[in-house]
């Protein structure tokens, strides 16, 4: 897989990947939605047809056998996506990434007439080998798409923090709003319940989220 990591049943990692050159993957709202009900859906080892009608309703469907894996949590960029996945059965991770990321492809390439890779190589993986790491890429992860409207800020700081929290509390295409407590159909996606206990209640995870905003220059970034 070109990593040099080798997954392990009961561990977690961070894995990763973006549109070859760069370029967008996802470009509407139905990209994003239906990547959502991929996470979800692909999570098992029963082959689903997703169909444009049944994303509105595939949360509510129970997923046969046991999931792959556990999803903690995720962001999905418009040309890049993170997921913190803990490997549940031997294979669960590349098998569960091959099913979400062979499906997006087809879909994506057929809605915009193209062929060929959408994604620039297989997808990155890093072990999370620590506790501080852990907390640190969890807010990580969901600060993401402060890029969108400060591309900058990772470098220079915040320069509207209110904006900043406001954007977050609106970005649907990530677990944020679900660790905050918002009740949604996508509450499914992510297992909750494996997390470490770093947050008490949903007040404990935003700011401990929210008070990385304060620093520039985080130690990593796609």
């Amino acid at each position: 897989m070109g990593r040099g990591l080798s997954f392990a049943p009961g561990e977690f990692y961070h894995v990763y990947n973006r549109g070859t050159e760069k370029r967008r993957i996802f470009c509407n709202v139905y990209d994003y939605k239906r990547f959502l009900a991929l996470l979800y859906i692909c999570n098992q080892n029963k082959r689903i047809e997703l169909t444009k009608s049944g994303i509105t309703n595939v949360f509510a469907t129970t997923r046969a056998g046991e999931p792959l894996v556990h999803i903690v949590t995720y962001c999905l960029m418009p040309n890049h996506f993170h997921l913190v996945l803990r490997e549940n059965i031997v294979g669960g991770i590349s098998l569960f990434m091959q099913k979400v990321t062979t499906a997006h492809t087809m879909h994506f390439n057929k809605r915009n007439g193209r062929t060929g890779a959408l994604f620039e190589s297989s997808f990155k993986a890093r072990h999370i080998g620590d506790d501080v790491y852990f907390k640190y890429l969890i807010a990580y992860v969901h600060l993401n798409p402060i890029k969108l409207i400060e591309p900058q800020w990772k470098e220079t700081g915040i320069n509207d923090h209110i904006q900043a929290r406001t954007y977050l509390d609106h970005y649907t295409y990530s677990s944020y709003l679900d660790y905050c407590g918002v009740k949604r159909p996508e509450n499914v996606i992510i297992d909750e319940s494996i997390l470490p206990t770093f947050f008490d209640v949903p007040m404990d995870f935003k700011s401990c989220v929210t008070e990385w905003l304060n620093y520039a220059s985080p130690p990593e970034e796609v």
